[in-house]
C-alpha cells in the first residue's frame, strides 16, 4: 500500500491535466487524471482520493455540478481551477464548499503550495464522523448539531445549510462577540486571504442572515462593523 496522498486532476484539456499530473508526481504525490465527471467517478469507484483539482468550465457536466454532487455525500477536499472572468462561478464554488481556488493561467508551484496547505488543514483534523460525538450549539433560539450539520429553529424545524454557510456559522459560533475581518473569516473557513475585490464572505453572510435573522435587513445576530468585519452578537451555549 502506498502512503503518498492521492490527487485526482479533473480537466477537459489534456495539456493541463498532464502538466499538473507530472508536476505533482515529481513532488511526491500519487496522481490520477480524468477528463470528465464520468471518468472521475470511475476513479473514485476503484479507490479513495485525498484531494481533487477540479476545473470549473468543462463541457457537459461542469465542475460546479461535480462539486455539488460530491458535497452531498462527503468532505473530499476540492481546489477549483477557474478562468479569470469566472468571478461568479468562483464565488458559487466557494459557497458550495470548495476548499480553495486558483485562477488560470497559474504557476504550478502555487498550485503545489495550495494542495499542501489544503491537505494540512483537512488530513487528520478530526475523527471520522461516525465515531465522533455530536456537538450541540445553542444560540438565540437556534440549535446547531455540528456532526450532522443540521440547524434547527426554536420549534424544531430544520433549516438547510450549504457547506460554506455551515463553515461560516461554525466560525462565528466559535468566536462569539469577536469582530472578524473578511480576511480572518476567509482564513478560518477556507484557509486563505481575500483578493482585493473578493466579496464571497459578504455574499455568504447575506445568505446566512436570510436563514437565521428575524429581520435580515436589520440584523441582530450577525452584526456588521464598518471598516472592520462581522461579529456574532448573541450568547452561545455548547453541549
Amino acid at each position: 500500500m502506498t502512503s503518498e496522498p492521492h490527487i485526482v486532476v479533473v480537466d477537459d484539456h489534456r495539456e493541463i491535466r498532464d502538466l499538473v499530473a507530472a508536476y505533482l508526481s515529481r513532488h511526491g504525490f500519487r496522481v490520477s487524471v480524468a477528463e470528465s465527471g464520468v471518468a472521475l467517478r470511475r476513479i473514485l469507484e476503484r479507490g479513495t482520493a485525498d484531494l481533487l483539482v477540479l476545473d470549473i468550465m468543462m463541457p457537459g457536466e461542469d465542475g460546479l455540478s461535480i462539486c455539488r454532487q460530491i458535497r452531498g455525500s462527503n468532505d473530499l477536499p476540492i481546489i477549483f481551477l477557474t478562468a479569470m472572468a469566472d468571478d461568479t462561478d468562483r464565488i458559487i464554488g466557494l459557497e458550495l464548499g470548495a476548499d480553495d481556488y486558483l485562477v488560470k493561467p497559474f504557476n504550478p508551484r502555487e498550485l503545489l503550495a495550495r494542495v499542501r496547505a489544503v491537505l494540512r488543514r483537512t488530513s487528520g483534523a478530526s475523527p471520522p464522523r461516525e465515531a465522533s460525538k455530536d456537538q450541540i450549539i445553542d444560540f438565540h433560539g437556534w440549535r446547531l448539531h455540528v456532526r450532522r450539520r443540521e440547524l434547527q429553529s426554536r420549534d424544531g424545524l430544520g433549516v438547510a445549510l450549504s457547506t460554506a454557510e455551515f463553515r461560516l456559522l461554525k466560525v462565528f459560533l466559535d468566536h462569539p462577540h469577536s469582530v472578524l475581518t473578511r480576511d480572518e473569516l476567509l482564513d478560518l473557513t477556507v484557509g486563505r486571504t481575500a483578493d482585493p475585490f473578493d466579496r464571497s464572505i459578504d455574499n455568504q453572510v447575506s445568505r446566512l442572515r436570510k436563514k437565521i435573522e428575524p429581520d435580515p435587513k436589520n440584523p441582530t445576530i450577525i452584526q456588521t462593523h464598518w471598516g472592520g468585519g462581522y461579529s456574532l452578537s448573541v450568547e452561545v451555549s455548547v453541549k
